[in-house]
């Protein structure tokens, strides 16, 4: 099971991990700065980030062992443990910024949502590629799916954190829509996704999360209050101008009037100390990693590993995209981190083990111990 044949080896995508290697040679230099200049006690964030590193680094080759097709095995039994954690973490877990969604494990905090994300992922290609449909799903097959989503979903609502929550509901209907669906499966599901959405505003939403929605529309309505992240995080972008302003010289992080520098709004201090031309080149590497991930998946040597690489893509560049318009206030801000890039653990954690299937589903794609044919 754990067994590496030579011919994977051989087979190692080195694109990808250059790829990956880069991006996050960047974000690391990018959260030394945010976290500059270091408080006068406890550990500087980018340290701590380096020790995930290389726990990633572990759990990365752990992940490349073994054969993706194993997942299959693994999906239902792991999803139990996610859930279990969340409900955990609603009971047991520690309370930040009025929100409970960390368990404390000792040496860092997990928060068991952002590997719910990769889980749905893995748990809907396994689904699909099990149960097959050539005429296209209709609806009644896809009620399966959908109760498998809306259990994590609701219980991370409830944490609360209304923007896991949404990530989870954006997995599903991006990776339902790449399968094949009937004609009339679209229009329930328009019709159904508007509903519940309606529902959530007048019945689930709580007062500062509608407030967050209110302020993304008119945040000069509020510079001091709730519309000040937003304003500051658009002048640290703006203020970069074509060059930037120089490593470490950023004025808007580093003169604290930038919140959440090193984890939400990590990209903007980026944008402030590189400029345009610093911004090009980070998107341009990290969405080349995800046009990479597309291949990977076209190339897969199944329908399962399509679908992996496919989720996998759509969880990493959903999460990019929402970040980069949060911070340049085209979206409300939902404290979606940008991955790779914003601190934290878990969500560093998570984005790893999904590159790691990522290379496992591409070194794979050759079918080892076969002949090339088959």
């Amino acid at each position: 099971m754990f067994r590496i044949d030579r011919r994977l080896l051989e087979h190692f995508d080195m694109v990808l991990m250059i790829l990956i290697c880069l991006i996050c040679t960047m974000a690391f230099f990018n959260l030394y700065s945010a976290s500059s200049p270091p408080k006068p006690y406890g550990t500087p964030p980018y340290i701590k980030q380096g020790y995930f590193f290389l726990m990633c680094f572990a759990f990365f080759t752990f992940v490349i062992s073994f054969d993706y097709q194993e997942l299959h095995f693994w999906n239902y039994p792991c999803y139990i443990v996610i859930i279990v954690l969340l409900v955990l973490s609603y009971f047991v877990g520690d309370s930040a910024g009025g929100a409970q969604r960390w368990i404390n494990l000792g040496f860092f905090k997990l928060q068991p949502s952002e590997p719910a994300k990769l889980m749905l992922v893995i748990t809907l290609a396994s689904y699909y590629s099990r149960r097959e449909i050539n005429h296209g799903y209709s609806f009644r097959d896809l009620l399966t799916p959908i109760g498998l989503t809306a259990l994590p979903f609701l219980l991370i609502l409830k944490q609360p954190d209304l923007g896991t929550a949404l990530m989870l509901g954006i997995i599903f209907v991006s990776m339902t829509v790449f399968v094949k669906l009937k004609l009339s499966t679209y229009g329930i599901l328009g019709t159904v996704g508007a509903g519940l959405g309606l529902f959530a505003w007048k019945m689930l939403l709580k007062p500062y999360q509608k407030q967050r929605i209110q302020t993304f529309l008119h945040p000069e309505h509020d510079p001091m209050g709730h519309g000040y992240q937003i304003l500051q995080s658009k002048i640290a972008v703006g203020s970069g101008g074509k060059f930037g302003k120089g490593y470490l010289e950023g004025t808007q992080g580093h003169l604290h009037f930038l919140p959440e520098r090193h984890t939400d709004f990590a990209f903007s201090v980026w944008g402030e100390e590189w400029g345009f031309v610093g911004c090009l080149v980070f998107l341009g590497t990290y969405f080349f990693m995800l046009i990479w991930g597309l291949y990977i998946a076209m190339n897969a040597k199944d329908r399962f590993g399509v679908l992996l690489s496919f989720g996998v893509v759509v969880l990493i560049f959903w999460q990019v995209v929402i970040n980069l318009f949060m911070i340049m206030g085209f979206l409300p801000v939902v404290g979606i981190p940008l991955p790779l890039v914003s601190y934290g653990g878990s969500s560093l954690i998570t984005t790893i083990l999904a590159l790691a299937i990522l290379m496992n589903v591409s070194m794979r794609r050759f079918q080892p111990g076969l002949s090339e044919d088959g």
